[in-house]
């Protein structure tokens, strides 16, 4: 899913301004001109905020090939984020009720939210695949993307947002034991067999890494959300998902994006105009129905779900 680019544009000191496509190959040093420097440029600076294992980000000294130091800069991104999420569990609970004027005891499932770790996911995943964990969850995404999530979230670190990778890549096997609301293990963006499977993962997962409680994290996590929805457009990396999976990002230009953000207006208002003619069609039946229900006599029935 690579497209052509245009060439990077850089300024005096040989960084890529800001408002270009940042991913483009053009924008990496050559290996040749890395080995020809006199001084190795380190890509990542020292972060700005952050809780004490920021420090693992400065892994970038003496890099010459441009790939190598972006799989590194992401490994380090996902190496630093722990793997816990909340998710929906259902218990069983006895309750009393009244049904036909009795007190009958009954049960039911009671939703609940609980922190759930899964950082044993992946490495099992990976083991299972016989590869190192961040050949596996780094090394299976998209080269292209690869290359622009670096510079959305290399940006994003110098913001002081301290960006973390909780997801990569996932193989049908990795996506079988997901949890919650997920795609069909071989449809997942992530690295499904039908989406091209290793080496053509198009989604990732990221938080932010600020703050030193959970309340904390979650609202610089939604600050990190917010300003990926600024920058999408520069360096396009998008969340196709804004509230049913908000820290799933993906290209803009893919499908994925294009089948939950790109709506025209035109489909917009042609679903509108469906809707009113639907309900002006039904208004006489309605009306109708209802006015033969209020001839009979009231009756009172009681439910059999609970």
């Amino acid at each position: 899913m690579t497209a052509s680019e245009p060439s990077a544009q850089a300024d005096a000191n040989g960084s890529v301004l800001p408002g270009v496509d940042r991913a483009s190959p053009e924008a990496l040093p050559s290996a040749q001109q890395s080995e020809q420097s006199s001084h190795t440029a380190s890509i990542v600076e020292s972060p700005r905020t952050g809780p004490d294992n920021m420090d693992s980000v400065l892994i970038l000294d003496e890099c010459f090939v441009a790939e190598a130091c972006i799989d590194r800069f992401l490994g380090a991104l996902y190496t630093r984020a722990p793997k816990t999420d909340w998710i929906v569990v259902y218990e069983k609970k006895d309750v009393t009720i009244k049904r036909k004027r009795k007190l009958v005891t009954v049960t039911r499932s009671i939703a609940k939210r609980v922190e759930d770790d899964f950082g044993w996911k992946d490495p099992k995943a990976a083991d299972k695949a016989g590869m190192p964990l961040l050949d596996y969850v780094i090394g299976g995404m998209d080269r292209a993307f690869r290359q622009k999530l670096f510079y959305m979230l290399h940006a994003a670190e110098q913001a002081g947002l301290a960006p973390g990778i909780t997801s990569g890549f996932r193989d049908d096997y990795r996506q079988s034991i997901a949890s919650g609301l997920k795609a069909a293990n071989d449809k997942s963006y992530h690295g499904g067999s039908s989406r091209g499977g290793y080496g053509h993962g198009l989604a990732v997962d990221v938080v932010s890494m600020n703050g030193t409680s959970k309340d904390e994290r979650a609202t610089e996590t939604r600050k990190l959300w917010k300003w990926i929805d600024e920058h999408e457009k520069q360096f396009g990396v998008g969340r196709p998902y804004l509230g049913g999976d908000p820290a799933h990002l993906a290209p803009i230009d893919g499908q994925e994006y294009a089948a939950h953000r790109t709506v025209s207006m035109h489909a917009k208002l042609a679903g509108k105009r469906h809707t009113r003619v639907a309900a002006s069609s039904r208004h006489g039946v309605t009306t109708r129905a209802k006015s033969k229900a209020a001839a009979k006599p009231a009756t009172t029935k009681v439910s059999s779900r609970l």
